[in-house]
């Protein structure tokens, strides 16, 4: 590995620097809220994450990503079987992840908020409403994380006891769910329709304001959308999901992709498979940013980093680790021994189905003779879970991360914690600063009252706080002076056009 410190000094441009924590006590390595310095069982408070949103501004971080899940990881050993995750405290239990972000906003001004939210969960005319009201309160700072539904626990709480819908139409329904979301938002009022004309006693202009009337093979919405435009006219999407289905999804509508590679060369080979997409549907790009799960254990010197892993490493709990895995997957690793290879899971498990195959196929980069065991899983996600772990100085993990940008590509990383709130104190205080030494990560940001668009693009769009104009819902905003008439002529011919490229 080269340092950049090394010989020639590359050109660098800022990453997004992303942190991602959830409300729950254990995220991404179970068992650790048992160390004295971990403060994640207050996930509770209001307290926990004002602190946190204090400290991520203070860092200049882009964003907090906030997961969420809607049931329990109770696969492993056995379906149903919730013990695991319930005594490790393994994303259980969970709060809802939205209910947060005012009180962050109010304590912050540039930070934005990635919150979660699953296409099985609630009605999109009522998640509009809840996003609208987001966007309002943080005068735009927030993205909407779209999952289509990964637990068959959640599904049967949510769909009336029946089971997870099959992964594809998953996507299926979650294109058509967007769908009422983009012209919930974008469509059903004008830019201008808010007048506050007081001498005529006018809040709202009715002619600006029109019905939907959605009819899809879904969902039969309507509206007209029960919220006034909000600042950034559509939240962010972000999507996380990398397999087939989930490429040509984000492909489509994302702005930001939440993938995970194993090597820099697999996540490399990823996000090629996702440009590719883009292009096919003729969009930039550029317009799509790509960010990487990491865990980064750092101190002053190796030595440290090393004994800080180690100490982690003993308080995690392995048993939790594989629930995890269960609930990612859908694939049970009790019910193989320590030592078997798990590569012939091709096309089994109904979860996150990338995820079945970055933990056991082959991937470039993946070290000569590998052998992807149960053992291999379970030691692994107990430190780090899904993504991959950085350990060492400031100076070495930088190295790491410079090496990962140039053989992958990567626009950034979304950074989560062994123990809460230290792993983000590190982060602020040891890694930030050399990462900004290196043109890795920007002085501060760049005007004050950033939107959550600006924050991922920059200043310098025709339109900063809106859609690239490249994006398939660009043209679904009725703007400011057009009359319905024209408008409704508009919105007719790009739903046409959008029909069928979709075929």
């Amino acid at each position: 590995m080269t340092s950049a410190t090394d010989g020639q000094k590359k050109q660098r441009k800022p990453l997004l620097i992303n942190a991602f924590d959830m409300a729950c006590p254990g995220l991404q390595t179970p068992g650790l809220w048992k160390h004295p310095d971990d403060k994640s069982r207050d996930y509770n408070t209001i307290e926990y994450w004002t602190n946190l949103a204090k400290l991520l501004e203070k860092g200049k971080f882009n964003a907090l990503f906030i997961p969420d899940v809607l049931g329990g990881y109770d696969v492993y050993e056995g379906p149903g079987n919730i013990a695991a995750a319930a005594k490790s405290g393994a994303q259980w239990p969970v709060n809802e992840p939205s209910a947060v972000i005012s009180a962050m906003a109010a304590v912050t001004k540039n930070l934005s908020f990635a919150v979660t939210g699953a296409t099985i969960s609630e009605a999109p005319y009522h998640w509009v409403r809840r996003l609208a009201t987001l966007d309002h309160l943080t005068k735009g700072r927030i993205g909407w994380n779209i999952v289509s539904g990964y637990l068959d626990s959640a599904a049967r709480n949510l769909l009336n006891g029946e089971p997870l819908p099959d992964h594809d139409a998953r996507y299926d329904r979650a294109q058509e769910y967007l769908e009422v979301v983009y012209q919930l938002f974008l469509s059903s009022w004008a830019d201008d329709a808010v007048v506050l004309d007081k001498k005529r006693g006018i809040f709202s202009d009715p002619e600006r304001i029109r019905e939907i009337n959605y009819q899809g093979e879904f969902f039969k919405v309507p509206g007209p959308n029960i919220t006034e435009p909000t600042p950034q006219r559509l939240p962010v999407i972000v999507q996380a999901g990398s397999s087939s289905k989930g490429l040509k999804y984000a492909a489509q509508n994302a702005e930001a992709v939440f993938i995970v590679g194993m090597t820099p060369e697999g996540l490399g080979y990823k996000i090629k498979q996702l440009k590719e997409e883009v292009k096919k549907a003729g969009r930039d790009p550029n317009s799509v940013k790509v960010v990487q799960l990491v865990t980064v254990i750092v101190a002053p010197t190796h030595e440290e980093a090393v004994a800080k892993f180690k100490e982690y490493k003993e308080l995690s709990d392995i048993e939790g680790a594989q629930a995890l895995f269960g609930g990612w997957t859908g694939i049970d690793l009790a019910q193989y021994g320590w030592n078997d290879e798990l590569d012939k899971l091709e096309g089994e498990g109904n979860a996150i189905r990338s995820m079945i195959d970055t933990w056991t196929k082959p991937f470039p980069g993946d070290p000569e003779n590998l052998k992807k065991t149960r053992a291999y899983i379970a030691d692994r996600v107990r430190i780090g879970g899904s993504g991959v772990v950085f350990i060492g100085t400031p100076e070495e993990v930088a190295d790491e991360i410079e090496e990962w940008v140039d053989v992958s590509g990567v626009d950034g990383f979304n950074f989560t914690y062994t123990i809460t709130p230290g792993s983000f104190e590190d982060l602020v205080e040891l890694l930030i600063p050399e990462l900004r030494r290196r043109g890795l990560a920007w002085d501060d940001y760049p005007k004050e009252g950033l939107t959550f668009r600006e924050n991922i693009y920059g200043l310098d769009r025709e339109e900063p706080t809106y859609l690239p104009s490249d994006h398939p819902a660009y043209n679904l905003r009725w703007r400011a002076g057009e009359s319905r008439q024209e408008f409704e002529v508009k919105l007719k011919k790009t739903l046409e056009e959008r029909f069928k490229k979709s075929k």
